[in-house]
């Protein structure tokens, strides 16, 4: 649900500082036993409000700070340019704009979609991140046409896709380039990862029912398809290819690691909301594969091992916090054993942190990066299998993260990263990521809210939060 040169959504980030989990990471569970409760969680509608009460925190200090620029700098009162230095996409604000709708913060939304329609610049001369552009602000232009049916905001939606699509049909195997300027349409990048080359098909599914286009669905199942295509006999997938010839650059199956983890996790949702069922087939192929090579029990509890795509052999026994997602998905896809297995491992990781490291080696038991940058992989899990479950405990678990981050990175403009989760005290950094305003309090105030703009029946959110299915107007 988090690339080499901007901090996506799901990229583990350099190691840091390693430090010792020891016993933390050994502590034996039940398979399938959720962790204890958080103690003194409030009721429903306390928890509801908190949350909301914090997002509006968050909320103030960025436009207090850093409006109409991509990210604010919490601690300094700075700024942060996320695509390009010197431009600026308003990233904070795309990001946040449903998310101040289903919380019915309706001045806020009405303040931000005014801000999109005058001044966001879709043909500015940068070079942006397909998938980054993407996941965010193409996404999150039609998650805000979908909760406000403002016209415009769909307008200014197909401009940027039309400016994007460049790394698509320039490309000669369909896998779209890393990066592409949006004013003159040149590309570059010819080396990229999973994720980045298969995390499209929801934005621009949505995007073609929408505008009646079909170019935009065409171009992502295209390059979903030549991922699929370039499997192993084992039905195994590399983490990265050359996009012109179509060759693995880089052979382990690192599932449900980051850079690959979104490009299964879209497969199954492309499934889900366009009725694709190549897609399904494709997501229940890939993922028996990897629970039948990759998973592996250590401690007492269930981990996935990398391992070269075509042997089978094991590579390493590195998990990031990015890969927290994967309970959530397994769940949907119906491999809920597998699910609450993987959850319980990411909740003691939980339990036994302040908060959640980025980036740890299960094999000794050892922190490879202790950042935290606020990402929201974990209650992303959490919603997911409360929805499909209504089992408190899911509630209770996501509340405990919830007051983690609210005890250790609230600041007073904000919220922000951590740079070493394992000092003492935790030492701070100084950034919201845009991606907070969609994500972490949306995931948290839907489960709690009973929220009444948002269909729980059918509600169904892209990998960057924004909601692709089941707004109520």
């Amino acid at each position: 649900m988090r690339s080499l040169s901007l901090p996506r959504r799901r990229t583990v980030l350099s190691a840091a500082a390693v430090a010792t989990a020891g016993a933390a990471l050994a502590r034996p569970a039940a398979a399938t036993a959720l962790a204890a409760p958080a103690a003194g969680m409030p009721d429903d509608a306390v928890a509801a409000r908190e949350v909301r009460d914090e997002f509006v925190h968050s909320w103030e200090g960025y436009k207090q700070a850093a409006w109409g620029y991509d990210e604010v700098r919490p601690v300094s009162g700075g700024r942060n340019d996320f695509f390009a230095d010197g431009r600026t996409f308003g990233l904070s604000i795309v990001e946040a704009l449903d998310t101040l709708w289903l919380m019915e913060l309706d001045d806020e939304v009405a303040l931000a979609a005014d801000w999109i329609e005058r001044e966001l610049d879709p043909a500015q001369d940068a070079d942006v991140q397909v998938f980054e552009t993407i996941i965010r602000l193409v996404g999150g232009l039609v998650a805000g046409y979908l909760c406000t049916g403002r016209q415009p905001l769909l307008d200014r939606c197909r401009e940027l896709a039309d400016r994007l699509l460049p790394a698509f049909t320039r490309s000669p195997t369909g896998m779209p380039y890393r990066y592409v300027n949006l004013r003159t349409g040149a590309v570059s990048g010819n080396t990229s990862p999973l994720a980045e080359i298969g995390s499209n098909i929801l934005e621009f599914g949505m995007l073609s029912q929408l505008a009646g286009k079909q170019k935009y669905w065409d171009a992502a199942k295209r390059a979903m398809r030549a991922v699929f295509d370039r499997r192993s006999a084992l039905g195994l997938l590399g983490t990265s290819l050359n996009i012109e010839t179509g060759r693995w650059t880089d052979t382990t199956s690192c599932v449900p690691n980051p850079p690959v983890d979104s490009y299964y996790e879209y497969l199954w949702a492309g499934a889900e909301l366009f009725g694709d069922g190549e897609l399904g087939d494709w997501y229940r192929l890939l993922t028996g594969s990897v629970l039948r090579y990759q998973l592996e029990r250590r401690g007492g509890y269930a981990w996935y091992k990398q391992v070269d795509y075509a042997t089978g052999r094991t590579t390493g026994r590195g998990a990031s916090e990015l890969g927290s997602f994967y309970p959530g998905l397994l769940g949907k896809g119906g491999d809920m054993d597998a699910a609450v297995d993987y959850y319980n491992t990411w909740t003691m990781v939980l339990d036994n942190n302040a908060v959640v490291p980025e980036a740890i080696d299960y094999g000794d038991a050892t922190v490879r990066s202790a950042r935290n940058d606020l990402r929201p992989e974990y209650v992303n899990s959490s919603f997911d299998l409360w929805m499909l479950t209504g089992d408190r405990r899911y509630k209770e678990t996501a509340y405990g993260y919830f007051a983690g981050l609210r005890e250790h990175l609230r600041v007073p403009g904000g919220y922000t990263v951590a740079e070493d989760v394992t000092a003492a005290p935790l030492r701070r950094g100084d950034l919201t990521p845009g991606y907070w305003f969609a994500e972490n309090p949306k995931y948290l105030y839907l489960m709690f809210a009973a929220a009444p703009r948002f269909d729980y029946r059918s509600g169904l959110l892209s990998t960057e939060g924004k909601l692709m299915r089941g707004a109520v107007r």
